[in-house]
């Protein structure tokens, strides 16, 4: 792709895309809120925008992978956000974890602008993003959703495609989410159960993912779990609250119980209380053991 690619957000998962897009040969302009985290990709040879308005060309590309609704409205929205600078034939690729409620209101400014709105949260952990790994959800007009396909690739293994609704893609991330998080809790808690009755959580793990549980998933969290070193965050727990609030909510307009979503809810909620919110979304299992009074 000839055209330079804007860039939102450089937190882990947005930094490290950016360092996948540039090792396959993209020009890419890239924005911060905190301008040194761009300070590596800049000595790469990406270029550094002052705004979120600056790292969009006129018809062009940009990416946003943010924090939060708040965050992704500001970038998109503000007074130097991207939907008025990408103009008519651009398009904005959210790659964020945010409300569908959200999705719909920045789609229609963007149409509003003659700009187009994709829906492409991503799964997959940071190492993934820097390989180029990740499974992307997408949803969206079909024309944009072509133009933008070679930037996809590049950034994915694989991409799923939800229709033209700008929702769907972030309807079904935050349903990926739920699986997930609702598995932590429960792989926490049938490590915890083993090892209070005299099996190693090492051992267990092993005996699942190398029976019932084998697949990817399964082995990465299982390991993490099994290791009880929550200290490098793939997917920070203060991140997992804020998505599982979103999941509540979202259920709550359609009306849907989802009385596992509550669980998660309070045991991330007393996570962040205790001030664990910077570590791995797998630091939820220290209360599990704190609860079997193993710590």
């Amino acid at each position: 792709m000839a055209e330079t690619v804007g860039l939102i957000g450089l937190g882990s998962m947005g930094l490290s895309m950016a360092h996948n897009l540039l090792n396959k040969g993209f020009a890419l302009r890239v924005y911060n809120r905190t301008p040194d985290k761009a300070s590596e990709l800049i000595a790469r040879g990406a270029q550094e925008a002052a705004t979120p308005a600056a790292a969009a060309a006129p018809g062009g590309i940009v990416i946003s992978m943010v924090a939060n609704d708040a965050a992704l409205e500001t970038v998109t929205l503000g007074d130097q956000g991207v939907a008025t600078a990408l103009g008519s034939g651009g398009i904005h690729v959210s790659m964020s974890t945010v409300s569908p409620q959200l999705a719909r209101r920045l789609a229609d400014a963007h149409r509003e602008h003659g700009s187009h709105y994709l829906a492409a949260p991503v799964l997959g952990r940071p190492a993934a993003a820097a390989a180029g790994k990740l499974f992307i959800l997408l949803s969206g007009p079909a024309a944009a959703k072509q133009r933008a396909m070679p930037l996809l690739m590049a950034l994915g293994q694989a991409t799923r495609d939800l229709g033209d609704d700008p929702t769907q893609g972030h309807v079904a991330k935050l349903a990926a989410n739920f699986m997930i998080l609702s598995l932590v809790e429960v792989y926490a808690e049938v490590l915890t159960f083993a090892q209070k009755n005299g099996i190693g959580r090492q051992d267990m793990m092993q005996v699942l993912t190398g029976t019932i549980l084998d697949a990817p998933l399964f082995r990465l969290y299982g390991e993490l779990l099994a290791r009880e070193d929550y200290t490098t965050p793939g997917f920070r727990l203060a991140l997992g609250l804020k998505d599982v609030e979103l999941i509540l909510a979202t259920g709550a307009i359609a009306r849907t119980p989802i009385p596992a979503a509550d669980l998660v809810h309070n045991r991330l909620l007393a996570a962040v209380a205790r001030d664990r919110g910077e570590l791995d979304v797998t630091a939820l299992a220290l209360g599990v053991s704190e609860d079997a009074g193993l710590r």
